[in-house]
């Protein structure tokens, strides 16, 4: 109780502290509307407090030690905060310094940042605080870790997407940090990619709705609410979708596609209301997008009407210079950038940027225009937070976080995204009287159920783990005991140590269960070569597979990862994603029949590593060498996932058969659950545009809703469309729906209209 108490004393004095030297021109200006108080504060700021409203620090430059080589435990430096704050009159800070907090610490971090800016500086404007919470808060120590979030997409299901992400805004200002860096909304058409498990997967129209809910889940109706936190939209623009799969390197996405298949998730966001938006690293279509006007101000600003704040990537500014060669030199990258529409720039580490940018405004370079517009937007979020008013949340005011509560719903997002792809003879779910092995490298490890973005940047550092959480391997010893179950760590990620023994163990038990995994890693330091599985465990399934008997793989990956060689030898496959903390209890419950599967592919399962298609191609990318229509043939498709029970599909029902542009048209169809189990149905409507003007696609999700059904009972499902809804960007780059005959599908049901 003294650990909690004495932070709660010191906010509870700083908040008095905070309305006590506020001065008369801020009392003028926290009466007015925000505009007016941001158009006041402007007028009273000098040309270095605005740059330093629009420059970004890591923690690390504030901190005892060397930047990447801090001290530890962690502290904050007295000199290093006065020159930040006080003397560059710094507006934004990110970042840990290299691994997880307490609650107790980040008040610490946050009070003493926020108490130098109001007692130090003339203004007293608040500092705003940025940290990656991808799946929760994932800095803070005793948090929620949730699935990832193409997880997240598995589960079909935007409500719990929008608890998760109302969890994590929860949390997140607990920690007393406002700002969340997230979510990606790049969208995971490339599975080489890095960060595909940071994405809502494949298909716009999924990615839509899971932006929507995730949006409104961070930041409510209102952001100031201390519950909340202001979303940013990562990553504008094309990021994804690298020619060579590799992160940050070159993307080449015509306008068409770009508006088609990239964008619609920003835009999406943006009519949500969210508030920050974060810059592509990468160059598209040979011009680094940092520096890119068309994209920053022409495409956000004026077409999409965005008005929040627009910050940059990890060095971005610097990589003009340093690696894109745009700018023969810094300066020259700092004025390319900002006058193309950045508005805070994650510097991070040093202070040339604030330098150079004033020097570029005295010499009229970057017109000071620029400079106030993007302080607006900075000034407008922070009143927005309501951190003029509260820079500090009142500590006990969380008493939620971490909670039970809040791991049962990580629990039930992690159940209801695992994936089951295969399942002879219904050897799932197992009897648990049976006896089994256990082995691979993801069944003992919290870090491989999680991933990067967990306590530390790449998730690998044991020391930092979750207390209390369960790998699959401990969860099913607590659900079956130990007496049944034979473990072997004979092989890791990458080798293969004591085949012998894992024979000799496998040739005692019923069946093998086998956790395949991936190394936790994201950005640069996740590049692989291609998707193949590491060599040992393709390997040491094989040699599983010659004791005879059944073998069940459970697959923990960052992205589809490729089993084509090891499938045929199992009799099951269940797909875990990347499932949080709560994954190893969720695995063992899925395994053994507490929780029917009930989670769908949000992308699609390629069989060979140079066939890489998404569910939505064009037609003639199904042309074989044989001259059949045969060449997609993924290992499992797009919207694929089953369940312990049986579904039926029946009475597929159109309102029209003619729609015209103002109609609505009414789907209908009726799902039977025809099994012994209660189970949940993703009932998912595609659309094929029969002929168009630019060649359609085979088809492509235009609705979908997550049901629950409990044996032998029925429901009918609805869905209420109109043209907007098969539309298309057409020959001029913009969305059009076309005079002509449409096709719709329900699992195997198919209905057409005619739209006039």
């Amino acid at each position: 109780m003294k650990n909690i108490m004495k932070p709660v004393f010191f906010i509870l004095s700083f908040s008095l502290f905070v309305i006590g030297c506020v001065n008369n021109n801020q009392e003028k200006i926290q009466n007015s509307s925000i505009n007016e108080r941001v158009d006041s504060l402007i007028s009273l700021m000098s040309i270095e407090e605005k740059v330093g409203q629009m420059t970004q620090l890591n923690l690390d430059v504030l901190s005892v030690g060397e930047i990447y080589k801090l001290e530890e435990p962690h502290r904050l430096d007295e000199k290093k905060i006065r020159k930040a704050i006080v003397d560059y009159k710094i507006g934004s800070v990110l970042n840990c310094g290299g691994h997880t907090y307490t609650r107790e610490h980040w008040h610490e971090i946050i009070n003493k940042i926020q108490v130098t800016a109001q007692k130090e500086t003339r203004l007293k404007i608040p500092i705003l605080y940025g940290i990656d919470a991808i799946h929760g808060v994932n800095y803070t120590i005793g948090s929620t870790l949730f699935p990832q979030q193409l997880s997240q997409a598995a589960t079909w299901n935007p409500e719990i997407v929008e608890e998760i992400a109302s969890i994590t805004a929860y949390e997140t200002r607990a920690s007393g940090i406002p700002w969340n860096f997230s979510p990606v909304l790049d969208l995971g058409r490339q599975p080489l990619w890095s960060r595909f498990f940071e994405t809502y997967g494949e298909d716009v129209h999924l990615a839509k709705t899971m932006t929507k809910a995730c949006i409104i889940g961070y930041q409510g109706k209102d952001v100031s609410n201390n519950k909340k936190v202001a979303a940013c939209m990562k990553h504008f623009l094309g990021y994804s979708f690298s020619m060579s799969g590799k992160d940050r390197t070159p993307a080449w996405i015509p306008e068409r596609q770009l508006r088609e298949y990239f964008l619609p998730t920003f835009k999406e966001a943006i009519a949500a209301g969210a508030k920050t938006i974060m810059i592509n690293s990468g160059e598209l279509n040979g011009i680094p997008v940092h520096a890119d006007s068309t994209i920053l101000t022409n495409l956000l600003r004026k077409e999409l009407k965005f008005t929040g704040v627009a910050v940059t990537d990890w060095e971005d500014i610097i990589k003009l210079h340093k690696l894109h060669k745009v700018a023969g030199t810094l300066k020259e990258a700092v004025k390319m950038s900002i006058n193309a529409g950045i508005d805070m720039s994650m510097v991070p580490n040093d202070f040339e940027f604030s330098d150079l940018l004033i020097q570029l405004v005295k010499e009229k370079q970057v017109p000071m225009s620029r400079i106030d517009e993007a302080v607006k937007r900075i000034l407008t979020l922070k009143l927005e937070l309501g951190l003029f008013e509260k820079p500090i949340n009142y500590f006990a005011d969380y008493s939620d976080f971490g909670s039970k509560k809040h791991s049962e719903v990580s629990y039930r997002a992690a159940t209801e995204s695992i994936t089951l792809l295969k399942n002879k003879n219904e050897i799932l779910p197992l009897k648990s009287n049976q006896r089994f092995l256990i082995c691979g490298p993801g069944a003992n490890s919290l870090n491989i159920l999680n991933g990067a973005w967990t306590h530390t940047w790449q998730g690998l550092d044991t020391n930092y783990n979750s207390k209390n959480k369960l790998t699959p391997l401990q969860a099913i010893y607590k659900e079956i005991g130990k007496e049944n179950i034979e473990y072997t760590n004979s092989c890791t990620l990458d080798s293969i140590n004591d085949l012998s023994s894992a024979i000799r163990k496998a040739k005692k038990v019923d069946k093998i269960i086998v956790f395949l995994g991936e190394i936790p890693c994201t950005e640069k330091p996740g590049d692989i070569e291609d998707l193949t599985l590491p060599r040992a465990q393709v390997e040491f399934v094989k040699q599983l597979s010659t004791c005879g008997k059944p073998i069940i793989l459970v697959m923990t990956f960052n992205r589809p990862r490729l089993i084509t060689e090891i499938e045929p030898l199992a009799d099951a496959c269940l797909l875990t994603y990347l499932p949080g903390d709560e994954g190893g209890r969720a695995i063992s419950d899925m395994l053994f029949g507490k929780i029917n599967p009930s989670g769908k592919l949000p992308f699609t399962y390629p069989r060979y590593s140079g066939s890489l298609l998404p569910y939505d191609h064009k037609h003639t990318e199904r042309l074989d060498k044989k001259f059949g229509e045969n060449a997609f043939d993924p290992l499992f498709e797009f919207g694929y996932g089953l369940s312990y029970t049986k579904f039926e599909y029946s009475e597929l029902k159109l309102s029209l058969t003619t729609l015209k542009q103002n109609d609505t048209i009414l789907i209908s169809v009726k799902i039977k659950n025809k099994g012994l189990l209660e189970g949940k149905e993703v009932v998912q409507l595609y659309s094929t545009d029969c002929v168009a003007s630019i060649t359609p696609s085979v088809k492509k999700l235009v609705a979908f809703n997550k049901i629950n059904l409990k044996p032998g009972e029925t429901k009918e499902v609805k869905f209420k469309l109109s043209a907007v809804n098969f539309s298309f960007i057409g020959l001029n780059n913009k969305p059009v729906t076309e005079p002509g005959d449409f096709e719709l599908r329900v699992d195997t049901l198919k209905a057409k209209f005619i739209y006039q």
